[in-house]
């Protein structure tokens, strides 16, 4: 790096507090636009703010390594896990959903959870929530859900009486609501919160055999959790609490660390399960499918610029080495369209090749070039089409890459138009969260006040009354608690 100013170009200039102008004797003065460099300072000023995330927009990150902690071999083919010890660089973006880049962390939210390892065969991204469950099981209704979430079209106002219309709507995520309602919804710290991939993956062999896996990944110093008066509190002490506490964590080395498991499904088990494994809103009981330890993820150095490392980076469901392949999950099919096509909005069309984004594997695509900002040679006279004899290239083994698909994908079934419907099963989850909420001494009130907080903000009283029944099918102890407090609050 040059020691003194230059342009952009590389031309030095003596300093950037100065301007071109035509002077007078009066002290007065026209500026020229032969000044270079001011017309690049205004015009780069112009410029320098890329699209904001739709959703996920205010996050922390940091770097880090995943380690290989147990034996997988015998369920993955997957390089990073083939060997106990083995060290993988990653990189973690924790986010909010709904609110803006300039929001408060503290704020009640669902915590998405992007990371990226940098494996020896490619990149590997997980792209996780720090609930265990979504608000919807069909990826049509994907965009409506996040704008109920966000601001009213007309007031651009956040609006209780839109968020809870959305979800009577859509009663088959009242699991997810259990969840964002809960102390779980206000994190004391992102080092404190657990993480899931929510969806079902297949985790694939050489040999073609596979089986279906989630992912959960577990802080090792606990779960912590501010009750909603802190959180509401210290967003207006410090709207970037969350950020501040975990870069200062990392520089004082107070690495976090989670511990990493799946649960293990065989295909044939898939297929007699009392409810579709596929279906988001819903978990797989530990008792059924008992976690299994995979690995150890550790952050351990800071960003050294937020906007290259964290801000440009991109993360998606459909970057999948071999060993792991997607499942016929509809949210997950339509997210490994969403999140690259996101990505090439907000970044252009060759944003895998910013340096936070690229593989650390080498990277041969010739079909895949050209395009605004291209940084590389563009594979120079290789050509790019298929079959080529001119430069001959070899593919690796079916075997050996990431097989998406298998024989399994014929029992899911065929095509057809659908639905989703609601059944009883949609609460039972819920109605077992509730119960797990009782457990520990307050809970349940600090669940019921949370709830009352956010539903008294609805003025159509019969969205209210819906919301009530709604709850009754949860338990209609909590329903008639949520009735008394919520219109106590309205009256108040």
């Amino acid at each position: 790096m040059s020691s003194f100013y230059t342009g952009a170009e590389g031309c030095p200039y003596p300093t950037p507090a100065t301007s071109v102008q035509v002077r007078n004797g009066s002290g007065g003065g026209l500026v020229l636009l032969q000044d270079t460099q001011l017309i690049e300072t205004l015009a780069h000023f112009n410029r320098e703010r890329i699209p904001e995330r739709v959703v996920h927009a205010k996050a922390a990150g940091a770097y880090g390594e995943f380690e290989c902690t147990h034996d997988c071999t015998d369920i993955t083919s997957a390089s990073f896990l083939n060997t106990v010890g083995k060290k993988s660089d990653v990189l973690l973006r924790i986010s909010t959903v709904g609110p803006e880049r300039g929001s408060a962390d503290t704020c009640r939210d669902v915590h998405g959870w992007g990371m990226k390892i940098y494996t020896d065969e490619g990149n590997q991204d997980f792209v996780c929530n720090n609930i265990p469950v979504f608000f919807v099981r069909d990826p049509i209704k994907f965009p409506s859900l996040n704008r109920s979430h966000k601001r009213h079209p007309q007031t651009n106002l956040a609006d209780s009486d839109m968020f809870w219309d959305f979800h009577l709507g859509n009663p088959e995520g009242i699991h997810a609501l259990m969840h964002l309602f809960n102390d779980r919804g206000t994190p004391a710290s992102l080092r404190n919160i657990n993480a899931y991939s929510g969806h079902t993956y297949k985790f694939t062999k050489e040999d073609g055999s596979f089986k279906y896996i989630k992912l959960h990944l577990k802080a090792q110093d606990g779960v912590k959790n501010f009750t909603a008066e802190a959180a509401t509190k210290i967003a207006g002490e410090n709207p970037d609490f969350h950020t501040q506490d975990l870069f200062e964590a990392i520089e004082q080395g107070n690495f976090p660390k989670w511990d990493v498991f799946v649960q293990v499904m065989d295909p044939k088990e898939a297929e007699t399960y009392k409810w579709n494994i596929f279906d988001m809103t819903k978990v797989w009981p530990h008792k059924d499918f008992p976690l299994r330890q995979i690995g150890r993820l550790t952050l351990n150095r800071n960003p050294q610029n937020y906007f290259t490392d964290i801000e440009q980076a991109a993360f998606s469901p459909s970057t999948m080495v071999p060993g792991i392949a997607p499942s016929a999950d509809p949210i997950l099919q339509a997210r490994m369209f969403a999140y690259p096509d996101a990505a090439r909005y907000r970044l252009g069309v060759n944003y895998q090749q910013l340096p936070t984004n690229r593989s650390k594997a080498p990277v041969y695509a010739p079909f895949q070039r050209d395009g605004f900002m291209n940084f590389t040679d563009n594979y120079g006279a290789d050509p790019n089409y298929l079959n080529s004899s001119l430069k001959p290239t070899t593919f690796k083994a079916a075997g050996k890459v990431s097989t998406t698909i298998t024989e399994h994908e014929k029992w899911v079934g065929e095509v057809s138009s659908f639905t989703s419907q609601i059944g009883p099963e949609d609460f039972e989850q819920a109605t077992a969260l509730w119960h797990v909420l009782g457990q520990q001494e307050g809970h349940q009130e600090r669940f019921v006040n949370n709830l009352a907080g956010h539903l008294s903000g609805a003025k159509n009283a019969t969205i209210r009354s819906r919301v009530y029944e709604y709850f009754s099918y949860v338990d209609k102890d909590l329903a008639a608690r949520l009735r008394q407090v919520t219109e106590a609050k309205v009256a108040a």
